[in-house]
């Protein structure tokens, strides 16, 4: 249909991972923008913005300047699904990049308002944004986090609140701004519901050959459990818990690994 040929099109344009949908209703076109948008293959970890949210001023202070077809891009974000005769217009296309990127950076502000976070709290407790790739995390739920707030300058990563790491994204969200997520989102998160902060330290690795442990072999995590626990303390790093950790500064430093 021209809604399949309009997302790898748009794809195609812009980065996106507007795959075809292994479900045609996603593309019935009979619903908003927004939730259109965020039912495309690989928007998965996009919140739907409250038309409310979008439509006030305040939350849209200083965005008109960064956008050619702002008033455009806005008026799409705002309206209902394309349509077949919207779809075969190239003008549609040119104001439908802008239309993404203004959302993306919409919504990097509605995840950190009072709303927002609950929408995302329900996506977290789902699993919605996957688990950390680390093994000895026990599949523990991670949070999208951006690296910058200005757009084209880095792709979504995954923070996990365990091991306090940052990790690639699936492949499917891998050309997603990270703009759209923000710097702040997982501070906020965490700060605003402490609850959902693990409660046990995340497990070290401990290197072994042929089943015995190394001497005086200690995992980063291993060391950082000891320094929390304090030096009379230290020696019982590996099987005492840990003291409570807040959900202070993350670390950014990107870790390779990719799930």
């Amino acid at each position: 249909s021209s809604l399949l040929a309009f997302s790898l099109m748009a794809a195609n344009m812009m980065g996106f991972p507007l795959d075809e949908s292994d479900d045609d209703e996603e593309f019935s076109g009979e619903s908003g923008w927004i939730p259109w948008f965020c039912g495309l293959k690989g928007h998965e970890l996009f919140a739907e913005v409250d038309e409310e949210y979008a439509r006030d001023n305040f939350n849209l202070y200083g965005l008109r300047q960064r956008f050619q077809f702002y008033d455009n891009a806005l008026e799409m974000i705002l309206s209902s699904a394309p349509d077949d005769e919207e779809l075969a217009d190239d003008a549609f296309l040119e104001v439908y990049r802008d239309a993404a990127q203004l959302y993306g950076i919409i919504h990097s502000r509605y995840i950190i308002s009072p709303r927002g976070l609950q929408v995302m709290r329900d996506k977290f407790v789902k699993g919605t944004f996957g688990t950390c790739p680390r093994a000895l995390c026990d599949n523990q739920h991670v949070l999208p986090i951006g690296f910058s707030e200005e757009l084209q300058t880095a792709m979504v990563k995954i923070f996990c609140p365990k091991c306090e790491q940052v990790y690639s994204p699936k492949s499917k969200y891998k050309d997603l701004d990270g703009a759209f997520f923000g710097t702040s989102f997982p501070q906020m998160f965490l700060t605003t519901y402490p609850s959902l902060m693990p409660l046990d330290p995340p497990r070290p690795f401990v290197p072994r050959v042929f089943g015995f442990k190394l001497h005086k072999q200690h995992s980063l995590i291993q060391k950082k459990l000891e320094e929390e626990q304090g030096p009379s303390r230290g020696g019982a790093a590996g099987s005492a818990a840990a003291a409570p950790r807040s959900a202070g500064s993350l670390p950014l430093e990107e870790d390779p690994a990719t799930f």
